[in-house]
């Protein structure tokens, strides 16, 4: 088993949010096996001198979009899908090289990639993937244009490469089942109208109690959950109600919502960088226009959203959502965050709770022994600095997953 000593490094404990002195951390084949306050003996690894800089777990993505690679969604579906999985690639690269060790694909992806990045066949994070998410006929994943003599289908559901139009509770478990059986880690809901989506308003609740518990049923039968796309207090409430894990997004919650939330152990996902770069790019990139106008309806709320979760004791998870051409701007959630969290909070969102969130706690977020070997070393203190977490991956000379090395700048 190939063995590497990682010494003289400050050990940043996303957890406690404290930066520990003079660490050693030996890493065999995929896993932490040691980890020291001082040096560690270890004559056959092969040691790197950290030169005291920061030693830190792998950032994780709780929401992402990596086979969305442009904002222009007319031209999205005239690509071939091959031509989308090279892009996608090209995306997870990218996100391993800022850092980003694990993702959550939120929809888009299947088992393709996540198996391609697993087998060493491309470079990317560990990917956790939702497959085909599930909407109602005219929800947030329903972009068919409206006909003058629709198609109306007896068997309840329309499949497209993104999502699952099925309606009633006997469709909605079909199609859970389908992207359960073919290996999603989780499923995908969407609860209520949303920006990208063209025709849907964001206060337009999305699918009745009834059939969002079938999903969660489906998805707990196979040790899965549901995660849910919503915005409003009506979709939100629904959505716990039925048994829904995570909230994505919940930028106009309320802190009755919240305390919801907080009783029934729900997680809340906020993915604030996306409708920033919606508001600035949207426009040159060929987002379509009725989303464009849309994006005003949940940007200024999303900052209240975070003050409101953390007064209930919601627990917050790291999520970004971009799209296309935007998803270089993946680090720049951190900044935005800050403008009200402190950088303990974030750090604990981008690593301790995301770990909870796709239920590997213990084995990653964190550095210790047992845990995957998901590593970063920094140019700095990020909990002093967060900035050192952007500028793709520039401040950090090396980072580490599943025992190895990706970027190494510093032998």
């Amino acid at each position: 088993m190939p063995l590497t000593l990682l010494r003289n490094a400050n050990l940043l404990d996303t957890d406690a949010g404290r930066t520990l002195p003079h660490h050693s951390v030996l890493v065999e084949d995929d896993r932490i096996v040691e980890v020291s306050a001082g040096e560690i003996s270890s004559p056959d690894a092969q040691a790197i001198d950290c030169g005291g800089r920061t030693l830190m777990p792998g950032l994780i993505d709780a929401h992402v979009h990596a086979g969305i690679t442009t904002m222009n969604f007319a031209a999205l579906m005239r690509k071939p899908a091959t031509l989308i999985a090279i892009e996608a690639a090209k995306v997870l690269e990218s996100m391993l090289r800022r850092g980003f060790t694990t993702v959550r694909d939120a929809g888009g992806l299947d088992a393709g990639l996540a198996e391609a990045v697993e087998r060493g066949l491309i470079a990317g994070p560990r990917v956790f993937y939702s497959g085909r998410t599930l909407s109602q006929t005219g929800g947030h994943g329903d972009f068919t244009p409206p006909e003058d003599n629709p198609m109306l289908c007896a068997c309840q559901i329309r499949s497209s490469a993104f999502s699952h139009v099925a309606d009633g509770v006997s469709a909605v478990r079909k199609a859970a089942r389908e992207e359960l059986r073919r290996g999603a880690h989780q499923v995908k809901i969407m609860a209520s109208g949303g920006v990208a989506s063209p025709l849907d308003p964001v206060w337009n609740v999305q699918y009745s109690r009834e059939e969002m518990r079938a999903i969660v049923e489906e998805a707990e039968g196979w040790r899965s959950y549901a995660l849910a796309h919503a915005y409003t207090p009506e979709a939100v409430t629904r959505a716990v109600e039925a048994g829904v894990r995570t909230i994505e997004h919940g930028n106009l919650i309320d802190a009755q919502t919240a305390g919801l939330m907080r009783k029934a152990g729900a997680y809340l996902v906020p993915t604030l960088v996306t409708y920033f770069a919606i508001d600035e790019l949207g426009r040159t990139l060929g987002f379509p226009k009725a989303s464009q106008e849309k994006v005003r309806d949940v940007l200024d709320a999303g900052l209240a959203s975070l003050e409101i979760a953390r007064t209930a004791g919601v627990p917050v998870g790291f999520g970004t959502d971009l799209l296309g051409e935007t998803h270089e701007q993946q680090s720049r959630e951190f900044s935005i965050r800050a403008e009200v969290l402190s950088a303990p909070e974030i750090l604990r969102s981008a690593t301790v709770v995301n770990a909870e969130i796709v239920r590997r706690v213990g084995e990653l977020g964190v550095i210790a022994p047992g845990a995957l070997a998901d590593i970063l070393i920094v140019d700095g203190d990020p909990l002093r600095d967060l900035s050192l977490l952007e500028e793709q991956g520039k401040h950090l000379p090396l980072i580490m997953k599943g025992g190895r090395i990706f970027v190494n700048r510093l032998s």
